[in-house]
């Protein structure tokens, strides 16, 4: 995966206090010159709470024994996690200022950790399994970075199964490497050649890691207080000098999440009391609705709750399917359109927002300015105070202030939305699947929606309802595991009915630009579409992975339609280009009006209908009306 640099590493560490130090070289704790801690960009680190601690112990222990979550992460000592590019879930775990290893989560076969040698030595002496014994003749070689071969076995753990992460020893049980086992534990003191072990991370052998004193968050405050003071103060002066700009009402934009109470907490430090703006999309937890309810209670500021309306979402679902990350229809229908209707309804002359957006989230949000103003809200100005903040900068202010966050984030989500978020990675899903009370709807729900549909319990296990158009990347993990992507082609048909279009657009909170997402009320005959697509433009057709495409339009075969695009008016007018190529595709009635106007013979009647010569067709768009089938079956679209 490649690197997604979106601002400057800010993260450093004191040796002497073991504590995390943001940007200062000096401890604001015991005045020590810090260091920065080598992470993998986007660098936005946050602390581990509750269940990542308990998770990460557990894994520890099932790998290498009893005690070695423990030894590795053991009470007292700050512990961060720093989420990295990946197929799924990743997180790099960080201990006294230096990754130990990497938390990560495979598709179909779940968390595993992978060493480095500072967890290494924290396990060397209390591993029951997992270790391979290499020979004295072979540690120069290991150290050199070369993989333990056969010859340099002296011994190994039996249970060793093939793939498994081991940690490699010295014969007085020092850790000098560690890798992934080439061949079970049986066979590597065996087999006479061949690798072994495939190293990863190696480093001299050292003594176990010495004692320790413990600390605390309120210890990492104290020793960022020089940070907090100033960048505290430059967010209080942002906020005042664009309330001047801007003379509007002002409120504060909150989800529930931390970006958005630290957002909050930092209007109170400017001495303002501004009412609360909260969107309850219908898809909340309920613990996320409960937490802005007692946030705005404790401050005693004013609630603004504008809920999306009853069966937007649910009411919606046959309709469109479930949401993918290619294809959000529900942030129109439950999230943009009760901002709206909250800002026409509470601010008719418009109003500024401040809103908990940072840059360290996503390339869209590093893009986008510190002050907007949103074309799709109508007189909305969104400012954000916390930009150019990290997660940790937002965790150490809200434990500054001695604020309580919303318990989700104790339970093992780093970042708060709706309760089906299709944005949400395989790991967070089962996470949220066996926690959430909301879940079993949802559940029952996709298990009818695979019958319904042929699909197999494998797009169930792996949550690929996310996706309209499954990656490339997803596809070839899932077939190397031999799981079953098809769908069957044996389900009932869908009743015929005109075609229609059912649409939402506009700018897209979740991915900060301009779509369309829609949806045919039937399943679509896709050859028949994308030959007649050929009248608009070269056609893309992928018949295995079920769409097609033309003018930027995306059409799936169970309906779906997807656009996403610079300019609004362009995008619109190709999608209707595309809507009504479809209704002539799907009710043509073979009346021949087409043909007769297409210069190039590219157009051929066979069995009643028109068929597209594509080899011929240059695109002209000459035949594509009038047409009866647009100008009497055609019901148009809904918005």
């Amino acid at each position: 995966m490649a690197l997604v640099r979106l601002g400057k590493m800010h993260l450093r560490w004191c040796g002497s206090c073991a504590l995390p130090v943001l940007e200062e070289e000096e401890c604001g704790r015991c005045g020590s010159r810090t260091e920065a801690v080598a992470i993998t960009p986007p660098g936005d680190a946050r602390p581990a709470f509750a269940h990542d601690l308990e998770l990460t112990r557990g894994i520890l222990d099932r790998q290498f024994g009893p005690g070695c979550g423990e030894a590795v992460l053991p009470e007292g000592k700050l512990t961060l996690m720093n989420k990295i590019p990946g197929l799924d879930k990743m997180d790099e775990v960080i201990v006294d200022g230096e990754v130990v290893g990497t938390m990560r989560f495979d598709l179909g076969r779940g968390w595993t950790f992978l060493a480095r040698m500072r967890a290494a030595r924290a396990l060397q002496s209390v591993m029951s399994r997992g270790s391979v014994t290499a020979s004295d003749d072979s540690i120069p070689f290991l150290l050199q970075g070369l993989n333990l071969l056969a010859p340099g076995v002296e011994n190994a753990d039996a249970s060793i199964r093939q793939g498994e992460e081991v940690i490699v020893l010295t014969q007085d049980r020092r850790a000098v490497c560690t890798g992934t086992a080439r061949m079970s534990g049986l066979d590597m003191v065996k087999v006479e050649k061949g690798m072994v072990v495939k190293a990863r991370w190696q480093a001299p052998p050292q003594a176990d890691l010495p004692p320790f004193e413990p600390r605390n968050w309120t210890d990492a405050v104290l020793a960022n207080r020089a940070m907090l003071h100033r960048r505290v103060g430059e967010a209080v002066e942002f906020i005042h000098s664009t309330r001047r700009k801007y003379e509007l009402p002002n409120m504060v934009s909150f989800s529930g999440g931390k970006d958005s109470l630290a957002c909050l907490l930092l209007t109170l430090d400017a001495g303002l009391r501004l009412p609360i703006f909260f969107v309850d999309t219908g898809l909340e937890f309920p613990e996320t609705v409960e937490h802005v309810r007692k946030v705005a209670a404790k401050h005693g500021l004013p609630l603004i709750i504008e809920s999306a309306p009853d069966g937007a979402f649910f009411g919606n679902l046959d309709y469109f399917g479930p949401p993918g990350r290619d294809f959000r229809w529900c942030c129109k229908t439950n999230k943009l359109g009760p901002t709206v209707r909250a800002i026409l309804k509470h601010y008719p002359e418009g109003v500024l927002s401040f809103i908990g957006q940072r840059r360290y989230e996503s390339e869209q949000r590093a893009d986008k300015p510190r002050v907007w103003k949103n074309p799709w809200t109508p007189g909305q100005v969104g400012a954000s105070p916390i930009q150019e903040w990290t997660a940790l900068h937002v965790w150490l202010y809200i434990f500054s202030k001695g604020e309580e966050h919303n318990p989700w984030y104790d339970w093992g989500l780093d970042r708060i939305g709706c309760f089906l978020c299709p944005a949400s990675d395989l790991a967070e899903i089962e996470l949220v699947m066996s926690r959430s009370s909301r879940s079993q709807e949802w559940a029952e729900y996709l298990t009818k929606k695979a019958a319904e549909e042929g699909w197999s319990e494998d797009w169930l296990r792996f949550a690929l309802w996310r996706w309209r158009r499954l990656p490339d990347s997803i596809r070839k993990e899932l077939e190397g595991q031999g799981a079953d992507l098809r769908r069957r082609k044996d389900v009932a048909p869908d009743r015929r009915e005109p075609v229609r279009l059912r649409m939402q657009e506009g700018m897209s909170p979740c991915i900060m630009g301009y779509s369309v997402e829609g949806a045919f009320n039937r399943r679509l005959d896709l050859v028949k579409v994308a030959e007649l697509l050929n009248q608009l433009g070269p056609v893309e057709f992928e018949p295995e992975e079920g769409w097609c495409k033309v003018l930027d339009v995306r059409i799936f075969e169970e309906g779906a339609l997807v656009a996403k695009g610079p300019v609004p008016d362009q995008i619109r007018k190709n999608v209707e280009k595309v809507r009504r190529a479809v209704v002539k595709a799907e009710e043509c009635v073979g009346c021949g009006v087409c043909i007769a106007r297409c210069h190039e013979g590219a157009l051929e009647m066979e069995r009643d209908r028109v068929h597209v010569i594509a080899a011929k067709c240059i695109h002209c768009g000459r035949c594509t009306e009038p047409c009866p089938a647009i100008s009497f079956g055609d019901t148009a679209f809904e918005l």
